[in-house]
């Protein structure tokens, strides 16, 4: 059995010639110019019949069929053809079937290699091994060491960088650091606000409920006063501007590294630290302690407020706050959150200067400094907790 097709091209229209030996071996011959134009007819009619020769004999109860392709006489063949070959030997190798190809032209064949049809088009699925609990925690100890020796090296950099900026103020992109203060600080000014209210509230209404019962509801504000000029103040601003300003500057820095644009200030001889760290870090001191003000004057008039509904007047709160809140006390919380500011906007500039590559690596390095922004928080605060407990201060 035959069957002859021919297509209308530009030039030279290709003929191809489909013939069965027996029920197990067939051939196509292709003639002619062989490209994209002419072979749109010819692809589905070839493909039509060799779907039903496949499906003509279980293959369960025969030999594997074999095709043939024969290209002795193919004038000229381009991309397309190539692509006909490679979904006639998908066919055959889906139903166990052989491919061969024959009489095709020396000219060609570095064309049919190179597209090493079948393994680089539908390659055999992986399997990953599954890592075992002691791989898995190599790995995850590895990552922490790199970790912990990439945060030395960048504080080492931003350290000697801030010491720059100190002898060379004029150098300094202080249109950078007025736009990040901005955006930092005042954008920053009305959640700061309703958290610290809130939190004034909670926390004078859970010390009150306490206090009720052995008569001390009149301690409550000089108590609450207390925890949030030393505390909760700067702790509620620093997790804040963690969740806020540290993933904006890995996402801002880290769109920048997908784009390119540090590798280009590097290349032009500009120091990405410099250029977009020190602003951040400068502008990450000035507004940590103004935010953490705010928050401990909107949190202790809440707290003032609180403390009327269990009769205490606000001359009464205000001399206890005055009595029990010193200056020193005030002092310590601004210092905690200068130090908080450092930390939160230094993280997030390292964070977006490893961000990585693909369509979730900045999404990946908001996330890490944020998370890292956080265990920060808490370890610096720990570490000046105790210090204060020894110095008293």
């Amino acid at each position: 059995m035959s069957i002859s097709v021919t297509s209308a091209a530009i030039s030279s229209p290709p003929v191809v010639m489909w013939s069965q030996t027996d029920a197990h071996i067939a051939k196509v011959v292709l003639s002619g110019k062989i490209d994209v134009y002419s072979l749109g007819g010819i692809w589905t009619q070839i493909s039509a019949a060799q779907t039903a020769w496949l499906g003509s004999v279980d293959k369960s109860d025969a030999p594997e069929k074999t095709l043939t392709f024969d290209g002795s006489q193919i004038a000229s063949i381009d991309g397309a053809g190539i692509a006909f070959l490679i979904d006639l030997e998908r066919a055959q190798q889906e139903a166990g079937g052989k491919f061969e190809v024959i009489g095709l032209d020396a000219r060609f064949q570095p064309m049919l290699h190179a597209f090493d049809p079948i393994n680089l088009l539908f390659p055999a699925p992986t399997i990953e091994p599954k890592r075992n609990f002691i791989v898995s925690t190599g790995m995850a100890t590895q990552n922490l060491i790199d970790d912990a020796l990439g945060l030395i090296t960048f504080t080492g950099h931003l350290a000697s960088d801030l010491i720059w900026s100190v002898c060379h103020i004029k150098q300094v992109r202080w249109g950078d650091f007025v736009n990040t203060a901005v955006q930092a600080g005042i954008a920053a000014l009305p959640i700061v606000g309703l958290v610290s209210f809130l939190i004034g509230v909670i926390l004078s209404f859970q010390a009150a409920i306490g206090m009720a019962q052995f008569g001390a509801v009149s301690f409550v504000g000089p108590l609450a006063a207390l925890g949030i000029v030393r505390e909760m103040g700067p702790l509620i601003t620093a997790i804040l501007l963690a969740g806020r300003s540290s993933a904006a500057f890995a996402a801002e820095i880290g769109t920048m590294t997908v784009n390119s644009e540090v590798d280009a200030l590097v290349s032009g001889g500009l120091s990405p630290i410099r250029f977009l760290v020190v602003p951040r870090v400068l502008a990450g001191i000035l507004v940590a302690p103004i935010l953490t003000l705010f928050a401990d004057i909107v949190s202790i008039f809440a707290s003032m407020v609180t403390m009327l509904a269990y009769g205490v007047p606000f001359i009464n709160f205000y001399n206890g706050m005055l009595n029990a809140v010193g200056l020193e006390d005030i002092g310590s919380g601004l210092i905690k959150a200068t130090l908080f500011g450092v930390v939160i906007s230094a993280v997030g500039c390292l964070r977006g200067m490893q961000t990585g590559t693909g369509a979730a690596a900045v999404g990946i390095s908001a996330t890490r400094a944020v998370v890292s922004s956080i265990v920060m928080i808490v370890l610096v605060d720990g570490i000046f907790a105790f210090i204060s407990y020894k110095t008293g201060f």
